[in-house]
């Protein structure tokens, strides 16, 4: 079955605060919300575009070293381009490659969360722990509007099968 929201949460679990993006998937995996679907990896390689291509919405979560402290939630376009420069793509590159591969580019975002500490280990920052709070709230927003917004109105928010 096709989620209505895919959440796709990346980065480097061993980096510290780089593994924010992948702890707000698991954040909102663990609530067991209807119609969403988690994923949580290390980088956003082609593999994913079938899966892109099957939602009706989507959010990248990743964190973000040179971003101001705010937590930036940004509506996405795909790329021009679908080629992948490396084993890894950005999330433009990756709507891309759902369009020109499966034919289609579901609605999407990127939220991206200040960090401070890519050192080697498995904590988060300060920053990073707050960031991935307010990332949460936000996602959970969004998901009331997005099912708002397809009509799905009458579903229960929480899963209660899970």
């Amino acid at each position: 079955m096709s989620p209505m929201l895919l959440v796709i949460g990346y980065g480097n679990s061993l980096r510290n605060d780089d593994s924010v993006g992948r702890r707000v998937a698991e954040a909102i995996a663990a609530l067991g919300l209807a119609e969403v679907q988690t994923l949580s990896c290390d980088l956003l390689t082609p593999e994913l575009a079938d899966q892109l291509s099957r939602s009706k919405a989507v959010i990248f979560v990743d964190a973000a070293v040179d971003a101001p402290s705010d937590v930036l939630l940004r509506p996405l376009q795909a790329a021009q381009s679908s080629q992948v420069m490396a084993h890894a793509a950005d999330p433009r590159t990756m709507l891309a490659l759902a369009r020109d591969v499966f034919g289609h580019v579901p609605q999407a975002w990127w939220l991206t969360i200040p960090v401070a500490d890519l050192g080697i280990g498995e904590q988060l920052s300060t920053l990073a722990q707050a960031g991935m709070r307010e990332a949460i709230q936000r996602i959970l927003r969004l998901y009331e509007t997005v099912m708002t917004k397809l009509s799905l109105r009458g579903h229960s928010l929480i899963n209660t099968a899970a």
